[in-house]
């Protein structure tokens, strides 16, 4: 998607190469949850709600309704983005401004998901386990490596 910048307007297989990518699985991954975004004329900080929510020890009843009702306005500010990308005459800029857009709606779709199931704080401290032993087998391989060396 890097390739896409300019004014000059994206071909039909340049728009099938974006549909293709949305729908890959995991696309979203290394997007961020967009800082502002406006929804229904309103601009909504996502970025700070997500960032609240995931760090609340309880998420409560009114807190999961209120995450199912952010849910739904993303669902349908994605779907509006989708049929913009779909159907719209859009530069390589717009395009790419769009599928960032896009992207990192379902990425907050799916934060959202995770929190108000309960999994986001499983995953970050599975993740923060890997990422340790990792860190470590790392550590070990240079030193191995550098002993050889020697």
């Amino acid at each position: 998607m890097n390739d896409l910048t300019g004014e000059d307007h994206i071909t039909e297989r340049e728009r099938k190469q974006l549909f293709a990518a949305l729908h890959t699985r995991l696309f979203w991954v290394g997007q961020e949850v967009p800082y502002h975004i406006e929804i229904d004329g309103r601009t909504c900080n996502l970025h700070e709600i997500v960032w609240e929510l995931l760090n609340k020890k309880k998420i409560t009843t009114a807190d999961r309704k209120q995450i199912d009702k952010y849910i739904s306005f993303l669902k349908e500010k994605a779907k509006e983005d989708e049929l913009e990308l779909r159907t719209e005459k859009l530069t390589g800029d717009e395009a790419k401004r769009l599928f960032d857009e896009l992207s990192g709606l379902m990425r907050t779709i799916m934060d959202l998901k995770e929190i108000e199931e309960g999994t986001a704080k499983e995953k970050e401290k599975e993740f923060h386990e890997i990422f340790s032993r990792e860190r470590v087998a790392e550590v070990r391989r240079w030193l191995e490596f550098l002993k050889k060396s020697t």
